[in-house]
């Protein structure tokens, strides 16, 4: 407001006028929020619905059709989903016990272990991570299995997306259920329909429905906006680029083919009804291998170069896979499964941001399935004579152990370990957790074996101290190939 504004304001104040309130305008400028002539067909198709509107059942469907087919069909993009899937959970999770009683820790720890590989619990859990890649979300229904060769029956389903929806597909969306999700009034899920048979059988009816509470289902999915319910592929960024990458190839593959299945062409200097001999045009003679022959009057005989694959192919195919493997925070060597292009030093910066994913994701499988699947098997358990101490266990603590990642030079390694160890800069559980074992059951192998060695006679590890060993200019990794 400008000073003569002000003092005609209070003026007016003065002789009883009502107080005016002046609008404030904003002017500010963004160019991403333009619509120009340049930009106006790249941002069409943007929109302002909701996460569940958006991921309508319509939208998911496609998207999942379109992600199995190319996982199904596309070399990279099946061994991309494999690697996520194998790095996430590897051999299976270990269960740790942390609650006071040692012996109850170690009796739950094994038990949980016997019937995690009577139900095969490791290849669901890499089929439910294959699913959340490909399908964008999957399902688990924990139920009781009267086969499983394990005190403890209850086993988890997998249930695939296209399961989970509505009976009936009805023209508006219906409020409090999204696609065969029941909300309840806070908007937590109180329910699911599940489908008897898949939609894509054939025969199959979307009115044969079970309707189970929330408490025994599993939802495995990534949550990407506020008040989103349903998943969508992982790997929905990079489909288009997927299709691209194949197109690509079978267009270098093709002009190759053509560019070989011209042996050779027939070509004169002379002009055009000129001295040399009449030969019919687009005539094919079949020249047999190694023999020498005559050609017409004024011809010579020219072979065609095959300039396929171009020199450009695999500089694209690199960039493209980068592209591809950046929604899925993968490093281009290992969607690539190729690390001839890296040294050392760039590897392992690279993977970081890897690994850090991989732990994320662990963490997220470990509170939304393994913890659930934990507490459903700990109810049983309690049902039985050897287990029945878990009913004195307070909140039943516990941690989660996956497989550890390898080190690419275990020398320095071990080196760096002993001096963090040395230098009371870590724990033998924090070092044991790196590669995914417990400590305390490692410790006892090794007082078993140490005195196993004594009894023998072998006399003690001589084992050389590398605590407080300085690092050497050929241990860092700088300039490594």
């Amino acid at each position: 407001m400008w000073p003569f504004d002000r003092l005609r304001t209070s003026a007016s104040r003065r002789k009883g006028h009502p107080r005016r309130t002046v609008p404030a305008v904003v002017r500010a400028r963004y160019d991403a929020a333009q619509t120009t002539v340049e930009n106006v067909r790249h941002w069409a198709m943007a929109d302002g619905l909701s996460a569940d509107s958006a991921n309508s059942v319509d939208v998911r469907r496609k998207l999942r059709q379109r992600a199995r087919y190319e996982v199904a069909n596309n070399s990279y993009a099946k061994g991309i989903v494999l690697t996520i899937a194998n790095d996430t959970v590897g051999t299976g999770p270990r269960l740790q016990m942390l609650a006071g009683d040692s012996e109850a820790n170690r009796r739950t720890e094994q038990a949980f272990a016997r019937w995690a590989v009577a139900v095969g619990l490791a290849e669901k859990l890499r089929t439910m991570r294959m699913a959340k890649a490909t399908d964008g979300e999957v399902f688990g229904v924990l139920t009781a299995n009267p086969l499983i060769d394990s005190p403890i029956k209850l086993d988890v389903r997998l249930v695939e997306a296209d399961r989970v929806a509505a009976p009936t597909v009805a023209m508006l969306p219906v409020v409090g259920d999204i696609d065969g999700i029941h909300l309840d009034a806070w908007g937590n899920p109180a329910g699911y329909t599940v489908l008897r048979n898949h939609p894509g059988e054939i025969g199959a009816w979307r009115s044969d429905y079970d309707l189970l509470s929330a408490a025994d289902v599993i939802h495995y999915f990534r949550t990407d906006r506020p008040g989103q319910h349903r998943g969508v592929p992982e790997i929905t960024p990079a489909l288009p680029l997927f299709a691209q990458l194949r197109r690509y190839t079978l267009a270098v593959l093709a002009a190759a083919e053509t560019a070989a299945d011209f042996a050779a062409v027939l070509y004169t200097d002379a002009p055009a009804n000129g001295e040399a001999a009449a030969v019919e045009p687009m005539d094919i003679i079949e020249l047999e291998k190694r023999m020498a022959t005559t050609l017409p009057d004024g011809w010579k005989l020219g072979q065609v170069k095959a300039e396929q694959p171009a020199t450009t192919y695999s500089e694209f195919k690199r960039e493209l896979l980068n592209e591809i493997a950046r929604c899925l925070n993968l490093p281009y060597n290992i969607a690539a499964c190729n690390s001839s292009g890296y040294n050392y030093a760039s590897g392992r910066l690279d993977h970081q941001t890897y690994y850090k994913s991989i732990r994320v994701e662990q963490a997220h499988m470990g509170e939304v399935v393994l913890d659930r699947i934990f507490a459903a098997w700990c109810a049983e358990a309690m049902l039985t004579a050897e287990l029945a101490v878990l009913r004195t266990v307070s909140g039943l603590p516990h941690q989660w152990f996956f497989d550890g990642t390898e080190h690419v030079d275990p020398a320095k390694e071990a080196r760096a370990q002993a001096m963090r160890l040395g230098s009371h800069t870590t724990t033998l559980a924090i070092e044991y957790a790196r590669q995914g074992r417990d400590w305390e059951t490692e410790l006892r192998q090794r007082a078993k074996e140490r005195q196993l060695m004594n009894e023998l006679g072998l006399g003690q590890d001589q084992a050389q101290q590398h605590q407080g060993t300085p690092v050497t200019e050929s241990d860092t990794d700088e300039d490594d190939s």
